[in-house]
């Protein structure tokens, strides 16, 4: 790949601002008619070799462009709060809203690619995260961000001569630090791992532009028209209309398997029982939160479950018995206006806890799959993809270290109207009940065929799916309580065997 670059080219400054002034309004002009068209965001990565002249070029595109609506982020080390968290997360919170214009300068690219030249990951690891890139652009991509990715390159001896000369001048000698040496010394290590690296991330959605770094105006030029075309060609495509929705009732899966039909809904535990239970794994619950190795984890529980399925009432014995400083509920409802204007795991990356943390989820990222599926919120091609998206973003929690509860409650269609007849009896509870609910109940066998699908594609050996039998609410909760026991119990092992901590 850079073999056949021509890293030599150069422009005079004549041509050079001839050219600068009608591409730089040009840009301007398409920057505002994204803003206008506010369906799509653009997001510029930024790579490449030192020296080359990434951060002139990211200056000089918020110069020719209007600042106001970019969001430029730089990735230094990770901080303690994102050494807490997966490393995509520190991605994902900056991603740029549509309609406006985000600058990665050091993005998900460097870390994998200075780990394998530092000898701190094998070749196989290396892998795994180019897996993990493919994937997440991928996402990116299909979720409608257009992703414009330029990697800067300089031969050895330019690098070395361009170092020398930025050291030299006053002006600029604050640029060259002993890390651009010490990355200097490791010249070819590193082009031995970013060759294949970039031939494996390059893809037809987000192909890598090799932009020759030695000559300024060349370079500024090359990274201008490359954008203004990928802008313009984006902005003015025509609307591809999706394939009319049909009314159809949804289809059982091919092995004709309804989970949730095998389930024994009616539980036995009384109430005596059910407050003895309660004491008990509360009463667990909250020693392991304080076991000195459960700062090494976090615990995120996902609820989903039938309209008054009991939910609320579960999570309530949870956060019982929680510490209120140390756990947040995160209630997920139709997006807002800031969640629409990002890709559609964006508002739940946002909330992944640190460690030690607790995160509950009364509904989850699993609407895509279960309401916007049966109520054709999202294409056929949206939620059919959201299978594999939603198993990937639950891997990358389980490796590093997060504890993923799911629980599907499941009550019988007869008990769910005996529980919204008496729901709309008690005052202090009519708020629970809404003529959707009602709505949504006519739809029970299509959400039982989404369900059973659900559980099917992505209940995982790292991230199961509990189902809980909720007709009793107190077996139910009792249930949600010894399955999350359970989980961190497992969790403060692996983490204990791992650490030599007991």
């Amino acid at each position: 790949m850079f073999d056949s670059a021509n890293l030599d080219h150069r422009i005079d400054k004549t041509a050079f601002q001839r050219e600068e002034r009608k591409l730089r309004e040009a840009l301007l002009h398409a920057q505002y008619d994204l803003k206008e068209n506010g369906t799509f965001p653009v997001v510029i990565l930024i790579a490449g070799v030192e020296g080359a002249g990434k951060g002139e070029t990211v200056n000089l595109l918020n110069e020719w462009m209007d600042p106001r609506h970019i969001q430029t982020h730089a990735f230094p080390e990770l901080s303690d709060e994102e050494r807490d968290r997966p490393l995509m997360w520190r991605y994902w919170r900056a991603l740029p809203p549509k309609g406006t214009i985000g600058i990665f300068f050091g993005a998900w690219h460097t870390v994998p690619i200075v780990l394998r030249v530092q000898g701190s990951i094998s070749k196989r690891e290396l892998g795994d995260y180019i897996g993990d890139i493919q994937r997440l652009e991928k996402m990116l991509t299909d979720e409608g961000v257009m992703l414009v990715k330029f990697w800067f390159h300089l031969s050895k001896d330019q690098q070395k001569k361009r170092l020398k000369a930025l050291e030299k001048d006053p002006k600029t000698a604050w640029r060259v630090t002993d890390m651009e040496w010490k990355y200097f010394k490791l010249y070819d290590d590193f082009i031995k791992v970013c060759e294949p690296f970039l031939r494996e991330t390059s893809t037809g959605d987000a192909p890598w532009i090799v932009v020759p770094g030695m000559d300024s105006r060349y370079r500024s030029l090359t990274v201008g028209r490359h954008l203004l075309t990928a802008m313009r060609a984006r902005l003015d495509a025509k609307p591809v209309k999706a394939a009319a929705q049909r009314g159809q009732p949804l289809l059982p899966p091919a092995d004709n398997l309804n989970v949730l039909r095998a389930l024994k809904l009616d539980q036995d535990l009384t109430r005596k029982d059910y407050e003895r239970e309660l004491d008990k794994w509360q009463g667990r619950l909250n020693l392991l939160t304080r076991d000195k190795r459960y700062k090494r984890l976090s615990v995120i529980a996902a609820f989903e479950g039938n309209d008054a399925a009991g939910k609320g009432g579960a999570i309530r014995r949870v956060t019982g018995a929680l510490d209120a400083r140390l756990y947040q509920n995160v209630s997920v409802a139709a997006p807002t206006q800031e969640e629409r204007a990002q890709p559609y795991l964006w508002r739940f990356w946002r909330h992944v806890p640190r460690r030690g943390r607790v995160t509950i989820f009364d509904r989850t990222w699993y609407g895509r799959v279960l309401v916007e599926r049966v109520e054709k919120f999202c294409s056929e091609a949206d939620w059919m993809r959201a299978y594999s998206e939603i198993n990937d973003f639950e891997q990358q929690l389980t490796d590093h270290n997060v504890v993923l509860v799911k629980f599907w409650l499941a009550i019988s269609k007869e008990e769910q109207y005996k529980r919204f007849k008496a729901r709309e009896q008690v005052s202090f509870k009519r708020f629970k009940i809404t003529a959707e609910d009602w709505r949504n109940r006519k739809k029970w066998d299509d959400y039982e065929v989404a369900v059973s699908e659900m559980v099917d594609r992505t209940s995982t050996a790292t991230a199961p799916w509990t189902l809980v039998e909720a007709n009793n609410k107190y077996y139910a909760r009792i249930k949600v309580l010894r399955t999350m026991v359970a989980a961190i119990e497992q969790g403060l092992k692996w983490v204990g065997e791992k650490t030599g901590q007991r």
